[in-house]
C-alpha cells in the first residue's frame, strides 16, 4: 500500500483532519470548525475541499483512502448517515458514495466515531493487551466502541455502542437530539449539561458561572471547573449530576457486555479529578463484584480521532 492515507474526526464544534505516510505516520494537521447548519452535501463538499488542499500538489492520485469518524448512527455496509445528534441537518445521506465520487473514485471507509476511536487506542494505545475494550469518548455526546475477541463489533446494521443515547429517565429531561427525552446524553453529555445550568439560571438560580462567560448564553463546558474550584453551588450541582448519569452509564454498559477495560477520550477528560473520581466512587458502588475493572485514559492524546479514522482504511 502507498500513497497518502486521511483520517477525519468529526465532532459537534469542530472536524480535526490527519494527513499519514504509507507507514502510519502523521505528517500534517488541520482543523475546521463544524458547521451545524450544513446539511450532507454540503459538509461532505467542504470535506471534499480540504482533503484536495491537504494533498501535495493537490494529487488525488496519491491519496490511498479516506477514513471517516463520525458522532452518527452510520449503517456501515452502505456507507449511509441515518442520523447525526450534534449536526442534525446530517441525516439520511449516502456520504461514503458522495464523498468517493468527490475525489475521484477514491477509496472511503465512513464509521461512528466511537468505533474509530476504539481501534485507535485498542491498536495503539490504552486498550493494548486486552482482548475485550470499551472506548468511551465523553465530549458533547458519549457513546462507545466496542472490542470483543479483539475485533470491533459493530452490530447488525453497523451502529453498535450509540450507548449514550441509553433511557435513563423516560419522558423525563431535556430532548436529545436523537428525538427521546431521558437518554444519559441528556442529562450529562458536555453540551446538554450546559442547557441544564442556563435552565437553572433562567429559573432564577444564582452562579458565578455568568460572570465567568459574561452570560448565560456564553457558558460553555470549560467554564464549570473555573466556578468549581470557586465552590460556587451549581457547578458543583452540575458535575454531581453528570457524574451520577455516567456513572449509571457505565455500569449498565459493564453488566451488559462484562468487559472489564474502559477507556475514555474526549473533552470531559479536561474536567479532570472534579468529575471522573465521583464517576469511579458511585461506579464502585452499583458494582458488587470483587473482579477488577480498569479505568483508563485514551493515550493518543488529541490525535486518537484521526488515528482511528485513518485506521478504517487499513
Amino acid at each position: 500500500m502507498g500513497g497518502y492515507t486521511i483520517g477525519i474526526d468529526v465532532g459537534g464544534t469542530k472536524t480535526a483532519y490527519g494527513l499519514f505516510d504509507e507507514k502510519l505516520n502523521i505528517i500534517a494537521r488541520e482543523r475546521r470548525a463544524s458547521d451545524a447548519g450544513m446539511d450532507g452535501e454540503a459538509f461532505f463538499g467542504a470535506i471534499a475541499e480540504t482533503v484536495k488542499g491537504m494533498l501535495p500538489g493537490g494529487d488525488l492520485s496519491k491519496l490511498n483512502g479516506v477514513g471517516i469518524g463520525m458522532p452518527s448512527y452510520i449503517d456501515y455496509q452502505k456507507g449511509y448517515i441515518i442520523k447525526t445528534s450534534n449536526l442534525v441537518n446530517i441525516r439520511d445521506f449516502y456520504a461514503r458514495d458522495f464523498l468517493s465520487a468527490k475525489l475521484d473514485g477514491a477509496r472511503v471507509a465512513l464509521d461512528n466515531d466511537g468505533h474509530a476511536g476504539a481501534l485507535a487506542e485498542h491498536r495503539y494505545g490504552a486498550g493494548r493487551g486486552f482482548t475485550h475494550m470499551l472506548y468511551c469518548p465523553v465530549s458533547t455526546g458519549l457513546s462507545s466502541g466496542i472490542i470483543i475477541g479483539n475485533e470491533l463489533f459493530r452490530g447488525s446494521y453497523g451502529f453498535s455502542g450509540e450507548s449514550g443515547h441509553m433511557i435513563a429517565t423516560p419522558g423525563e429531561g431535556l430532548l436529545c437530539g436523537c428525538g427521546n427525552r431521558g437518554c444519559v446524553i441528556s442529562w450529562c453529555s458536555g453540551s446538554m449539561i450546559v442547557k441544564h445550568i442556563q435552565n437553572w439560571i433562567g429559573a432564577g438560580e444564582k452562579t458565578v458561572l455568568t460572570e465567568i462567560a459574561g452570560s448565560a448564553d456564553a457558558i460553555q463546558t470549560y467554564h464549570i471547573n473555573e466556578a468549581y474550584d470557586s465552590d460556587d453551588g451549581l457547578a458543583i450541582r452540575a458535575v454531581e449530576q453528570m457524574a451520577k448519569y455516567l456513572a449509571v452509564w457505565l455500569f449498565n454498559l459493564y453488566v451488559t457486555l462484562n468487559i472489564n477495560c474502559f477507556v475514555f477520550g474526549g473533552g470531559l477528560l479536561n474536567m479532570g479529578d472534579r468529575l471522573f473520581p465521583r464517576v469511579r466512587e458511585q461506579f464502585d458502588a452499583y458494582n458488587r463484584d470483587a473482579h477488577p475493572v480498569y479505568f483508563k485514559t485514551a493515550e493518543l492524546g488529541g490525535d486518537y480521532g484521526i488515528i482511528g479514522a485513518a485506521s478504517l482504511v487499513g
